[in-house]
């Protein structure tokens, strides 16, 4: 059936900038994430995109430029929230500056699996790829990748100093360990990350290290997988954290499983024993009680690594973004020490 109506005729560059009354060249410059435009040209410029529903074509853009649009992302362990936020941070970095992030997740069970997925997205054009790495896999398959593009390998280095990434583990784990201690805490145990993943091993090092600071050594270490399955056992084990009077879980699901199991053996959250999150998912202040925990700005951290590929694409583009330091949200899962029975 038809209506017998011409469709409407996509916005273009020059109807952009007639409605925000501005050159079509400072539309370009805005659209390349320019940084030199100013604040009231640049809201206007935006509210004239928003207005307009204007979109980049990006073949159009291509063929005129000679350069992809395309960038390709390989990442994997989707399922962890991490990995994920940090993923949809990049794409809708990608989208503001007119790219298109094609997103490979990798079973890292397959040795070629990083071959593979090169070999799939490299059937296109690609102006870049980000490879956004987790675990000691990941980051030796990048390494030893030759990458025939513009490439930002995003993987955290084992106590590295990084203005993206490890920050999260040496300023969350102060700040969880401060915390507890102002409480009155001295026998805090720890429910680790996988080991494989150098997240893991970091934040370890840092809880072990804001413990010494305070002259105090862990109650107990217990091996988790980020799993809220992994914080239930390490409770639910005999002799899993001890007489912890505090319980620092690694991750927020890990504090979830940690707290279920808790309830069920008779202590209760915070009166019996504190617990205390890293991540600060959207479902921590839901949790019963509501989790304190350490926001960590995942989807920064993924428009930071996205703006870091188009750097190395085109240097004229030069928008370093500030991350913030993760911060501490205190909830009621935590609260003073028991009384020594």
């Amino acid at each position: 059936m038809t209506t017998g109506k011409t469709p409407a005729k996509p916005s273009t560059i020059y109807d952009v900038a007639t409605a925000a009354g501005v050159s079509h060249q400072t539309v370009t410059r805005f659209l390349r994430g320019y940084k030199g435009i100013r604040p009231e040209t640049q809201a206007r410029v935006e509210h004239a995109i928003a207005e307009l529903g204007y979109r980049p074509n990006l073949t159009a853009r291509s063929l005129k430029s000679g350069r992809s649009h395309r960038i390709g992302a390989l990442t994997h362990e989707l399922s962890q929230v991490g990995p994920s936020r940090i993923a949809e941070g990049a794409a809708a970095a990608a989208r503001e500056a007119g790219y298109v992030l094609d997103l490979v997740s990798l079973d890292m069970r397959n040795p070629h699996a990083v071959e593979e997925s090169l070999a799939l997205l490299t059937q296109q054009d690609l102006a870049g790829i980000l490879a956004l790495g987790s675990t000691d896999e990941m980051s030796r398959a990048f390494t030893s990748t030759r990458f025939r593009v513009p490439t930002f390998i995003d993987v955290e280095s084992d106590d590295e100093p990084d203005p993206y990434r490890n920050r999260l583990s040496n300023a969350s784990m102060p700040s969880l360990v401060d915390h507890l201690v102002e409480w009155g805490h001295r026998r805090i145990a720890l429910i680790a990350g996988p080991d494989n993943w150098s997240a893991s091993r970091n934040r370890t090092r840092a809880f072990h290290a804001a413990l010494a600071r305070h002259g105090l050594e862990a109650e107990a270490v217990v091996q988790g997988d980020w799993s809220a399955r992994s914080g239930h056992a390490a409770v639910a084990e005999a002799d899993g954290i001890g007489a912890a009077t505090a319980v620092v879980a690694a991750n927020d699901q890990t504090a979830l499983g940690a707290m279920l199991a808790l309830k069920e053996s008779g202590r209760r959250v915070p009166e019996d024993v504190s617990v205390v999150g890293i991540d600060d998912i959207p479902e921590a202040r839901y949790y019963d009680p509501p989790l304190t925990t350490v926001h960590n700005p995942f989807e920064l951290q993924g428009r930071a690594a996205l703006h870091r590929l188009l750097a190395l694409i085109d240097p004229d583009h030069a928008i370093d973004l500030d991350v913030p330091l993760p911060q501490l949200m205190v909830r009621r899962s935590s609260g003073p020490a028991p009384e020594p029975r």
